[in-house]
């Protein structure tokens, strides 16, 4: 009987803390910028999450956060993105394919004071994509701090479908972050006392929505925490998205677990419930151990704090959902279909790559650092040269007792099976995340396509932005047909700067390298988009070490390749001038 008592006693205060939530600020909808161009200013603001205390926080045109920017597939925009900050950032178009040059990944950096200007096409299909820093050590620092935005891609497929799709009404952008403060309510970045929920930057929120069929935008923007959203009483929904387009069709659900980077579009119908209030959980209790939110994390150490926050492995209360009025045109009805997608033909599969997920500290070792194929991120090292058009195979395997999620930049890609068991019909459209959960398999197919530069890479990596920051990342350079080199005769020679990446250099710099072979030698740079800009070498060389000048002083400032090649082979390294 005592221990039946001690279960009960539990239950209640699990079902007191899923209950008792004051919902008491209406929820911060995010401004919309359209069009084909678009100032984004990074700044620094404050913002008042506790009374009497002013939390220091980042954002994009504002305190925190930023605007949603609303794409049409199909058009050529150009991003204007001035860094106001001290420290140097970069902003990464989460989910979207771009150019390397555009990606906004860590080798693509915005200093203090100047303004970056990517230009593409929008090619993605209509789905809910983000956009955040990248810059390698500081992203869980920028994130947390606040700089994250919506972009919202529709297309003429998306367009016929009956659909909510009145922004900020019926068509509502909800990211979810967990948060700790410090005994002055200022943000701390690592820690796993993250026990404050913001929804799009507010504490304690709920929302009006009218009694109709509800589209809601779901983005994880947390550092680490996974969700297992739902709604009170168990009410059911559709999942119509996920990360890189519509599914098939709609999708019956009452759980939707997204790790941190996911997102997906899900349809309610609140017909029926005029004058009544619900609230969007997330069912912690269900999740596998080893997912950070669940209960349990591992057997090992490492995580001293995981054990004393409220949330982990508790159902609670997200955002308190007011049902409210009915609007004219409202829809009201679900679709059966939504588009047709395409899987890629295995049969076409180039290459297939294994990743494997280690800890640096053992297998039971939980706070890392993490390592893939057992190396830590280098910002000079290039682990796969892809080439241009490869169908690949990426074959993950977690021989950790955490789960990791794995976001790969330029691609989307469908997932073929976890543990060679197929997937959940919801997993079965485009991704660019995926979780992959402790001692699991996951494997997916994707294809690079379209664009290609032998100077600038895309990135792999943990989207746990504390293991990212710690170093599990990789990087991939996709090359045209002509520059595919043997990954295993990369350059029988080596050269290094006489500075680290990423400190500046105004105006000159020193090149030094050293060959261990006699060959034919050229140096060159090139500026960010692939454009020679000057050659320094290109004559036969003895074996020795080599000191080059550089002399960047009539160039502008930013970032620059240099390529040493020797005998048909090649490495590549960057620098920054900042004047």
């Amino acid at each position: 009987m005592k221990n039946i008592s001690i279960i009960t006693h539990a239950a209640l205060l699990l079902i007191l803390f899923a209950v008792n939530y004051d919902a008491q600020n209406k929820i911060l909808i995010p401004d919309t910028l359209s069009g084909v161009n678009f100032n984004l200013t990074i700044q620094k603001g404050t913002t008042n999450f506790y009374s009497g205390f002013q939390t220091n926080t980042l954002g994009i045109n504002g305190n925190l956060l930023g605007p949603t920017l609303i794409l049409r597939k199909g058009d050529h925009v150009q991003m204007n993105v001035n860094n106001t900050l001290t420290d140097t950032t970069t902003i990464h178009w989460h989910g979207l394919h771009v150019a390397p040059e555009n990606d906004g990944g860590p080798h693509t950096v915005i200093p203090p004071g100047t303004t970056w200007r990517p230009q593409f096409t929008v090619m993605d299909n209509a789905s809910t994509y983000w956009y955040h820093p990248h810059l390698h050590k500081k992203t869980a620092e920028h994130v947390t701090k606040g700089i994250a935005g919506f972009i919202i891609v529709r297309d003429n497929q998306e367009a016929v479908l009956k659909l909510p799709r009145h922004y900020g009404v019926d068509d509502l952008p909800i990211v979810v972050q967990s948060r700790a403060f410090d005994v002055n309510k200022q943000f701390i970045t690592r820690s796993e006392l993250d026990s404050v929920i913001l929804v799009n930057g507010t504490k304690n929120p709920y929302l009006d929505v009218p009694a109709q069929v509800v589209r809601f935008r779901l983005l994880n923007g947390s550092t680490e925490r996974t969700y297992n959203f739902g709604f009170a009483g168990n009410k059911s929904f559709y999942q119509i998205s996920g990360d890189g387009g519509l599914l098939n069709s709609p999708i019956l659900l009452s759980r939707l677990r997204l790790s941190p980077g996911e997102r997906a579009g899900i349809l309610v119908d609140f017909s029926s419930m005029k004058g009544q209030n619900i609230y969007l959980m997330s069912y912690a209790s269900e999740l596998q151990n080893g997912i950070i939110g669940a209960r349990f994390i591992g057997m090992g150490f490492g995580l001293p704090d995981y054990n004393n926050n409220k949330l982990n492995g508790a159902d609670f209360n997200i955002l308190r959902i007011n049902i409210t009025e009915t609007t004219s045109n409202a829809i009201t009805t679900i679709p059966t279909s939504l588009v047709s997608n395409s899987t890629i033909n295995i049969a076409s599969v180039n290459t297939t790559r294994i990743l494997n997920f280690t800890s640096s500290g053992g297998m039971m070792d939980v706070a890392g650092p993490f390592l893939i194929n057992g190396t830590s991120f280098s910002m000079n090292k290039i682990n796969y040269l892809i080439p241009l058009n490869n169908v690949e195979i990426w074959e993950l395997r977690n021989f950790t007792t955490i789960a990791h999620p794995f976001h790969i930049h330029d691609v989307q890609f469908y997932i073929l099976d976890r543990n060679s068991s197929q997937v959940p019909l919801n997993e079965r459209g485009k991704k660019d995340v995926v979780l992959v959960e402790p001692m699991e398999t996951v494997r997916f197919i994707t294809k690079f396509e379209d664009f290609a530069n032998a100077n600038v890479p895309y990135m792999y990596h943990c989207h746990l932005l504390t293991h990212e920051d710690d170093g599990m990342m990789g990087q991939f350079i996709v090359t045209q047909t002509t520059d595919v080199e043997s990954e295993k005769n990369l350059l029988p020679s080596k050269f290094s700067l006489d500075q680290n990446y990423p400190n500046p250099f105004n105006p000159y710099t020193t090149i030094k390298y050293e060959l261990i072979e006699k060959g034919f030698v050229t140096l060159k740079v090139f500026d960010l988009i692939g454009r020679e800009i000057k050659t320094l070498l290109n004559e036969i060389k003895d074996p020795g070490e080599y000191n080059i000048l550089f002399d960047g002083s009539d160039l502008t400032s930013g970032t620059y390749f240099y390529v040493l090649s020797v005998n048909n082979n090649r490495i590549t390294k960057k620098m920054l001038l900042l004047k």
